[in-house]
């Protein structure tokens, strides 16, 4: 699950803080640190859903291996995303690093103990459900109903949401994460971003393009254009 895919990010919690989930607040709380190398599996599609995981460096993929052996991302979690809190008793994606990542986690059970009594940290896990849902809808609007320009538009403009402290927009994941996201071949997602590149939408810094320049976030926000 995710967090934080929202035009109001401040109104939304956050942290595991913001769900009392700290061990100096909280005896019945014990809070982890595990660190994953790159590619490496942190759970697995139903696999028991024992823990809440908050990421604290790095970045991570959710995802499922359909039939015909595709990979469909579902989301993306960055620093300070809270992700693994699952409806059921299993998970429903594996979730894996896509970088050298460091997550902190807590079991399940002491998360909804928590809640039985504090109203706050019970409505911050149903204002976290919502923006899930929220998400959720959105992103299968945008994989059923948008052209691929506007898909690889649409992305740029929630990854600058969620982690442009600056001028330059670093992305942790590959254009492969990004066209598995989208629903896209690689390839087609390289057209688009040269397409708005061409637009004088966006700039490229680095030799591997990860590193994206936003020059026009007006146009990438209307574009309405066909391939």
């Amino acid at each position: 699950m995710f967090l934080r895919i929202t035009t109001a990010p401040l109104s939304l919690p956050n942290s595991l803080n913001d769900f009392g989930m700290t061990s100096s607040s909280n005896p019945i709380v014990s809070l982890n640190e595990f660190t994953y190398k790159k590619g490496t599996e942190i759970y697995g599609e139903k696999e028991s859903a024992e823990y809440v995981y908050q990421v604290k460096t790095g970045a991570v993929r959710s995802y499922k291996l359909l039939s015909d052996g595709r990979r469909q991302i579902g989301a993306f979690h960055l620093v300070g995303d809270i992700f693994g809190l699952e409806n059921g008793a299993s998970h429903r994606f594996t979730a894996e690093a896509i970088v050298e990542t460091t997550v902190r986690l807590i079991r399940r059970q002491s998360l909804e103990t928590v809640a039985d009594s504090d109203v706050m940290v019970a409505k911050n896990l149903l204002c976290m459900t919502t923006n899930n849902l929220q998400h959720a809808e959105d992103h299968m609007l945008l994989l059923g109903r948008k052209t691929s320009l506007e898909r690889v538009a649409a992305f740029l403009l929630e990854m600058d949401k969620r982690i442009a402290a600056s001028a330059v927009m670093a992305l942790p994941m590959s254009r492969r994460d990004i066209a598995d996201y989208l629903g896209l071949t690689l390839e087609t997602v390289s057209r688009a971003l040269s397409r708005l590149h061409e637009l004088g939408v966006i700039g490229f810094l680095g030799n591997t393009q990860r590193q994206i320049v936003l020059l026009d976030r007006q146009q990438l926000a209307t574009i309405d254009l066909q391939d």
